[in-house]
């Protein structure tokens, strides 16, 4: 009676044949349409707090919420559905002699080609909406590329947090369930945009969109621009009468005679400047360890979930 002896490829060969699978899912089975997707989200967001990013405070603190939250939707969708949309398939091939580890290589490789390509296209878009981008670099001579760096990180942690819940979820709907859930987390702990109790600030640290805020405003050197809500708060009482005179509107006819406002705006934002965002290439580099960290955690994890697949009776 003849024996056979079964040879599996490596773990290298398993990840390349992986990859073209996923390449040929990208064309094939609209996994595509994530990028249009990006630059639509990426257009509505410019449009709607590009007009003051990195050209006063309120508006780089808001505008660098808004980018980190585009960079956690975008690394959501490319990736909650693409393992348990599969999961059947992944279980019989593991059994087969498929290494998990080169599965999952085959996604974090997939996934950061992704994610490059929709940091490229958020970054087309709001230099075509003319949406001002920081004057100063830390690390290369291009600023766009340093804040390239920062969306890039902050989306592929999101997305490897997603791949994460799709190597748990049993089905594309439990995934989609829990997605939600997670965004709102993201939004809500982003640490500095939400006033949070002092007991619930650890908790910012697990998140994605507080290490992005933290590097963007570092990056845009937050501490330096100028803060107008109190001016412009201020402006609107301008006709309030106090026995019958009008303080607010001679203080301000004052200022403006003076060619002073300048000077208020930057005593105004001296009053509120934020130590995590100075201009300092630690912080940066802080922030972005804190992501590859984060990162590193979510793909051990989908190995370590993988690797029982076997067993899972779900």
């Amino acid at each position: 009676m003849e024996t056979y002896e079964y040879t599996h490829r490596g773990r290298g060969a398993q990840t390349f044949i992986y990859l073209g699978k996923l390449f040929r899912m990208f064309l094939f089975q609209n996994d595509w349409k994530v990028l249009p997707m990006s630059a639509i989200i990426a257009a509505l967001v410019a449009f709607a707090v590009g007009a003051n990013l990195f050209d006063t405070m309120e508006g780089t603190l808001m505008g660098t919420f808004a980018l980190s939250c585009v960079c956690v939707w975008n690394g959501f969708f490319n990736s909650i559905q693409m393992i348990c949309r599969e999961r059947a398939i992944v279980k019989r091939e593991h059994r087969a002699g498929l290494h998990i580890t080169s599965y999952v290589a085959a996604h974090m490789i997939y996934q950061a080609i992704l994610c490059i390509l929709q940091v490229c296209i958020t970054l087309f878009v709001c230099q075509f909406m003319k949406i001002k981008m920081p004057e100063k670099c830390l690390f290369t001579p291009w600023p766009a590329v340093d804040l390239g760096i920062t969306l890039f990180l902050v989306t592929y942690c999101a997305d490897m947090l997603a791949l994460l819940v799709s190597a748990f979820s049993k089905t594309t709907t439990a995934a989609m369930t829990i997605m939600p859930f997670l965004l709102i987390v993201e939004l809500l702990f982003s640490g500095s945009f939400f006033t949070l109790p002092d007991e619930a600030m650890p908790f910012t640290n697990l998140t994605a969109t507080k290490w992005g805020l933290t590097a963007m405003c570092s990056q845009g050197d937050y501490n330096s621009l100028p803060m107008v809500s109190v001016w412009n708060n201020a402006l609107k009482m301008k006709d309030v009468e106090v026995e019958g005179d009008k303080p607010l509107l001679t203080a301000f006819q004052y200022i403006e005679q003076n060619d002073m406002r300048d000077d208020f705006l930057m005593a105004s934002a001296a009053q509120n400047q934020n130590p995590e965002f100075n201009y300092d290439a630690k912080i940066v580099l802080k922030c972005w360890a804190w992501l590859i960290i984060w990162t590193a955690v979510y793909v051990i994890a989908a190995i370590i979930l993988l690797e029982f697949i076997d067993k899972d009776k779900r």
